[in-house]
């Protein structure tokens, strides 16, 4: 696990990784690591999860909060584990428990990347 350390502390300025797609094409690293972000979300439950942890209203969630997302235990942490690998979540243990939270930054560059000039017409 990895300690996040940020725990009550305010968000750092967020940086997006990469252009706007459409303003620039993507570097082959960039587009593999944004498609790896993007591919842990394309699973429903690791998107719960991460939808859990992101509204969450303490801004961080311990697992035994999020873990009812209709699988097993274990099935769970290894979702958990994939979304940290990526860079979407951090994670901190306290005592017996492990807190999530999301990186602000990452969901930034992700957002950043298919951001449109043009207003959407969802």
């Amino acid at each position: 696990m990895s300690n996040s350390g940020r725990t009550g502390l305010p968000a750092a300025p967020v940086t997006p990784c990469c252009p706007p797609i459409i303003s620039a094409e993507l570097s082959q690293v960039d587009a593999a690591g944004m498609a790896a972000m993007f591919k842990a979300l394309s699973d429903p439950v690791r998107l719960r999860l991460f939808s859990k942890v992101a509204s969450h209203p303490a801004g961080e969630a311990c697992v035994c909060d999020i873990a009812d997302v209709g699988v097993s235990q274990p099935t769970v942490s290894h979702h958990l584990k994939k979304l940290r690998e990526v860079g979407l979540l951090t994670s901190q243990r306290r005592g017996t428990w492990v807190y999530y939270r999301v990186d602000p930054s990452v969901v930034a560059a992700m957002s950043a990347l298919l951001a449109m000039s043009a207003p959407s017409t969802f």
